[in-house]
């Protein structure tokens, strides 16, 4: 992927400089029996950065977490899910909506564990459990959610002749990549406020993937017509990454398109109970995170006013579309929430982004009035021509390695990680106070079922 060409401190460099000191809040909340290391001092801010285990990064397995259950949800439900699109719950974090998020991630973490990463398996790119037994062998045996399809996304990328000689991990056309689930136990249906339908997708795993990623220039989502009169220009269709589009609507010779697959269930799944409260989230992490903003825009597109609300919870995703397709989403009623560590790089990837001009009046800006920081005005002319122009969507959550007191020699992989995103999550409290001195005893506590290979640490 091309990178943007705002100025972007790197996350690693060869003489890191000091951590910068981390500031944690002492809030008045309950604890969990887990235990805590005494030689910690948690009751105020860290001059010096404990080593962190692996175990303090993923909330999502431990039991202890979950034994006592969420807060209910009630009438508040559609304001959780972004139909005010969170105003007054992200600064600070409102308590009751980090465990939704938290809970979220919780099945993109199923979904990389599901997945199998060795290319000597014969049954590599494919989930390694049942539908059944997925949950529980993932370390998440009590969600409440029953999964009814499993999907796979396909590459349109033709390989060259010489390709079928090299090892087949090398040339895998189709990959599991996620799964659709419903909520069905009737206490957490009515600790939600509705049924609750979840889209979960993985991030990249496949050389196909890999490639399908490097496509960065942006192409016309076919089934997105140009976007309502005045909102944004009729001339200016939605565009998507190349790649990401190319995964999501291309075939395999024995396998449907990852959009035809979606379709297809959520067309049964509404038919079976859209006449009662229902919500439909679409979560994933990197390449996941993309697709689920694609997967949201297109049935919102499909099901129209028979859809629910929609809502992405996306953690460390790239960039997806053009300014039209940030409007062609709001336009919509798509929600979504970008959860960003500002110290990973995928989130600062493909292309440029829009700067809105100070003092427009609607605050929408033309395509033609890219800012590309620290560039000449030539320079931003001609990349206005290009198809390299990006637009940030949706509400963002904006956390930091560099807040964390458990996260030491900071890198690109450990930024982009899914558990690092869970526990900066579970941490965060405010701008003000970017980390609770509490986090550690909820993060606390064993891995999980499944192995996760190095290459799901480091998904673009």
């Amino acid at each position: 992927m091309k990178l943007s060409m705002r100025p972007v401190g790197p996350c690693t460099t060869r003489n890191p400089p000091k951590h910068r000191p981390s500031r944690c809040c002492n809030l008045a909340q309950p604890a969990t029996d887990l235990p805590v290391k005494k030689n910690l001092k948690l009751d105020h801010c860290h001059h010096q950065t404990p080593k962190i285990s692996s175990h303090f990064l993923d909330p999502v397995p431990d039991r202890a977490a979950h034994a006592t259950r969420p807060a209910r949800l009630g009438n508040r439900w559609m304001e959780y899910q972004g139909v005010r699109n969170w105003d007054g719950l992200l600064d600070p974090l409102d308590d009751n909506l980090r465990r939704e998020i938290l809970r979220y991630g919780g099945f993109v973490d199923a979904a990389y564990k599901a997945f199998d990463f060795d290319p000597s398996s014969p049954t590599y790119a494919t989930r390694r459990f049942s539908k059944s037994s997925l949950f529980e062998r993932c370390g998440l045996p009590s969600t409440g959610y029953r999964i009814t399809r499993n999907l796979t996304a396909s590459s349109g990328i033709q390989l060259p002749r010489w390709a079928e000689r090299a090892p087949g991990w090398m040339s895998t056309p189709s990959s599991w990549i996620g799964y659709v689930a419903v909520c069905q136990d009737k206490d957490e249906i009515a600790r939600l406020g509705r049924r609750d339908i979840v889209i979960a997708y993985r991030g990249t795993a496949t050389c196909l993937e890999w490639l399908e990623n490097l496509r960065a220039t942006l192409s016309h989502f076919p089934d997105l017509g140009p976007s309502d009169a005045g909102a944004c220009p009729s001339a200016d269709a939605p565009m998507v990454e190349s790649g990401f589009l190319s995964l999501y609507t291309s075939r395999a010779a024995s396998c449907p398109s990852l959009q035809e697959m979606v379709r297809e269930e959520i067309s049964r799944l509404l038919r079976s109970y859209g006449d009662e409260p229902l919500s439909l989230t679409i979560t994933g992490h990197s390449l996941g995170a993309a697709l689920a903003t694609l997967t949201a825009s297109d049935l919102k597109t499909v099901f129209g006013k028979a859809a629910p609300l929609i809502t992405v919870i996306s953690f460390g995703g790239p960039r997806v579309g053009n300014r039209s397709f940030r409007c062609r989403l709001e336009e919509q009623g798509t929600k979504v929430l970008r959860i960003v560590n500002s110290d990973d790089l995928i989130t600062k990837v493909p292309g440029f982004v829009i700067d809105r001009p100070d003092g427009d009046g609607d605050g929408v800006a033309s395509d033609r009035d890219v800012r590309v920081a620290g560039s000449p005005s030539w320079l931003q002319r001609c990349v206005a021509d290009t198809q390299w122009v990006y637009a940030e969507v949706g509400r963002e959550l904006r956390l930091s390695s560099r807040d964390s007191p458990y996260l030491s020699g900071i890198n690109v992989a450990t930024c982009h990680d899914l558990k690092t995103y869970l526990h900066l999550v579970n941490g965060f409290v405010s701008s003000n106070c970017p980390f609770r001195a509490t986090a550690k005893r909820v993060l606390g506590g064993g891995g999980g079922g499944g192995r996760h290979s190095r290459a799901e640490r480091v998904t673009a």
